[in-house]
């Protein structure tokens, strides 16, 4: 159900959405948590949390990009953080659940009915067989500038510009952020480049709540004249990762390289109108929306971020989905009519033959 694409790239220009996180109560140690494909999600103490799917809308016009993520979260964290870097300022806000629902139906497999002749397994005379047998402070740190606290919902944001990743860690660690061992590492290439960071902790307004199901999503908004989408510390992660991407642009586009995942898939390109929710990212302009899929089951392998460039040609693409049916004529399986009227044409020849072999029988006996 999807088809193949490469993965291409261009400079360092991010991509990325924040939502399941943040949170916690300080401590030494974390239980593994999954990474997200834009950023790194941590459990508060003691607890665990796992991202079952993370999917993202991006917006690209050659001069912004915007990001729409949302993640369908499990386990029994109360809390989460969550921090994605981003090559600019960025704006953060509530995104739009719609999005996902209007692009999904626009990316939708076709559905074609293919007959076959013989019976198969579950149809007659084989039914019943099947063939096998039986909220952080606001405080800064050195070489961190908090630039922008924003409460959206039940989403706590902090905007930080960082010099040194050590310093970063400091300040998420004052602030109720805990991070895992190593995530410095992954985070200096992004602060060398001059990047900032979106840190975003999810602090329920119900008590005792518990992180679960599909959270709202968030839009993040930052000047970009190249497209990239942040993956480098989901290498973070414990188990296998997957990632849906609905990229809307001028023309199809592609990732540079598999970044250490399984080789990406296109799932639908075509051109979409400017409407509904996809018009608010848009403009109201018609885009191009390519959409990939990408597994990453050795998460440790990735190796850098998506690039994504303009594809050789806009050429469009959607998926079949081929639903097999017994071939019947009038209700009835047209192998057993084939069958019945083979029988019968048989019949008829012996019938015929036996009538042919008496006459002779008649006429000879007649003319001795």
């Amino acid at each position: 159900m999807r088809g193949n694409i490469q993965e291409r790239g261009a400079h360092a220009r991010l991509l990325t959405v924040i939502t399941a996180l943040l949170a916690l109560q300080l401590g030494a140690l974390i239980a593994p948590a999954h990474a997200c494909g834009c950023g790194a999600m941590v459990p508060d103490r003691d607890s665990r949390i796992s991202v079952g799917r993370e999917t993202s809308v991006v917006a690209w016009d050659g001069r912004t990009e915007q990001i729409v993520m949302r993640f369908t979260v499990g386990g029994d964290a109360r809390k989460a953080a969550w921090i994605m870097p981003v090559p600019g300022r960025a704006e953060v806000e509530l995104g739009d659940a719609a999005v996902f629902t209007e692009l999904a139906r626009a990316a939708a497999p076709e559905h074609r009915t293919r007959h076959y002749f013989w019976p198969r397994s579950g149809d007659w005379p084989y039914e019943g067989y099947d063939g096998a047998g039986a909220a952080p402070g606001t405080g800064g740190a050195a070489g961190v500038d908090v630039v922008g606290r924003e409460r959206l919902g039940d989403f706590d944001v902090a905007r930080l510009a960082a010099t040194d990743p050590d310093a970063l860690g400091d300040w998420l660690d004052a602030n109720g952020f805990d991070l895992p061992d190593g995530l410095s590492e992954d985070l200096r290439p992004y602060v060398d480049r001059g990047w900032e960071y979106v840190a975003v902790r999810l602090a329920p307004r119900e008590a005792d709540a518990v992180l679960g199901g599909t959270l709202d999503p968030l839009r993040i908004t930052f000047a970009s004249d190249e497209l990239v989408y942040p993956m480098r510390l989901s290498r973070r992660a414990q188990t296998a990762q997957s990632l849906g991407l609905y990229v809307l642009a001028d023309h199809r586009m592609e990732p540079a390289s598999a970044i250490g995942g399984a080789e990406p898939e296109v799932v639908f390109a075509g051109r979409v109108p400017g409407s509904g929710a996809v018009g608010e990212l848009t403009g109201g302009q018609e885009r191009f929306l390519t959409v990939l899929d990408q597994d990453f089951p050795a998460p440790e392998r990735i190796d850098g971020d998506h690039e994504l460039r303009r594809a050789a040609a806009d050429t469009a693409y959607r998926e079949v989905v081929y639903e097999d049916e017994l071939l019947t004529v009038g209700g009835v399986p047209a192998w057993l009519l084939t069958l019945a009227g083979g029988a019968g044409l048989v019949a008829a020849g012996a019938a015929w033959l036996v009538r042919v072999r008496r006459r002779r029988g008649a006429g000879t006996a007649a003319g001795a």
